[in-house]
């Protein structure tokens, strides 16, 4: 056991959450690298070098979370930041089917079993693991939750009818649009504690969840979710931003 900080980054083999794990890391935090498969986490963990260490967690299984908790309680005792990345833009699709995927996403069509599948989790996931980690953040003398939002998910920008791209609004838009709505919840619930509760928004990044449709790197994508999670006493709660500063709700 150290004195280093303790972070948490849910489905952080790839993407947003291996740069924000690096990030962490870099930063002198210990960090549990969450995967669904434990050996994605440890090649993970290879790249990132010494301070990360593979946890096999699937977001969706509650097992998973449970035996999770359970370990970082045995290694530390206590949970400083949990980052909350985990997300799917789709149910069972290729990379590669990623436009049939945003067309098949609009709720009009839509397969229920399809919209279950991304809220399970991109909504339900996020709920459940941050229940399992609460008790571990209240050990901590700063607890942090930062959620990974999109814009997307603005109900402010996608009820502008200028915006061109509400025409997409559907599964995975409103999945955030609901991430969003349960980010207040945890932080009005938790106002009273020195947890505080965040959204961050990466942008449109280059990933797999887009098929590297995105036009922005993980390295900036993965910044503002790291100020999120180094934030001081007096920073704020239940606030949705990106490196430019408060996003539209």
């Amino acid at each position: 056991m150290d004195n280093k900080q303790v972070a948490l980054v849910s489905g952080a083999n790839k993407g947003i959450g291996l740069q924000i794990a690096k990030d962490l890391v870099a930063k002198g935090f210990t960090v549990f690298v969450g995967s669904r498969h434990l050996e994605n986490g440890k090649l993970a963990v290879n790249d990132i070098g010494e301070g990360a260490h593979a946890l096999q967690l699937d977001v969706t299984d509650q097992h998973s979370i449970t035996a999770a908790a359970q370990h970082i309680e045995q290694e530390y005792g206590r949970l400083d930041v949990l980052i909350n990345n985990a997300g799917i833009s789709h149910a069972g699709r290729s990379d590669g089917d990623f436009p049939e995927s945003v067309q098949s996403g609009l709720l009009t069509v839509a397969p229920m079993e399809d919209i279950r599948v991304v809220f399970e989790t991109n909504v339900f996931g996020v709920i459940a693991l941050t229940q399992a980690m609460l008790p571990l953040l209240h050990q901590s003398p700063a607890g942090r939750i930062v959620n990974i939002g999109s814009s997307g998910g603005s109900l402010t920008w996608n009820s502008n009818p200028d915006n061109p791209h509400r025409a997409m609004f559907g599964t995975y838009s409103s999945s955030k649009s609901a991430l969003h709505a349960i980010t207040l919840a945890f932080a009005f619930a938790l106002e009273s504690t020195p947890i505080k509760v965040n959204i961050a928004c990466p942008g449109f990044i280059s990933t797999a969840l887009n098929n590297f449709a995105g036009t922005r790197s993980v390295e900036e994508g993965a910044r503002e979710a790291v100020r999120l999670a180094m934030l001081g006493s007096d920073g704020p709660t239940g606030t949705f931003s990106d490196e430019n500063g408060m996003v539209a709700w």
